[in-house]
């Protein structure tokens, strides 16, 4: 990812599901960056936020919307089954 380009929130969720979220996107090119919340308040001395929704993915702004559009056809399947 290019330091130049502007990071984009893409997903929020647990160190579970951004695992996926993070292979998803790989494998189909699109580099990420992935925090963890949870852990970084932890080690700061304190805990901050829940595990459910202390993951965020972020992509360049470059690829926001193709990432959008894989997670959501992800997210979709996921319901449906």
């Amino acid at each position: 990812m290019s330091d130049s380009s502007k990071l984009k929130l893409v997903f929020t969720g647990s160190a579970v599901e951004a695992g996926f979220v993070k292979n998803i996107l790989e494998d189909n090119r699109i580099g990420c960056h992935v925090r963890d919340t949870l852990r970084e308040s932890s080690v700061a001395g304190w805990a901050s936020g829940a595990p459910e929704d202390s993951n965020l993915v972020f992509v360049s702004e470059h690829h926001e919307g193709e990432a959008k559009k894989l997670l959501a056809e992800f997210l979709d399947s996921e319901v449906s089954e």
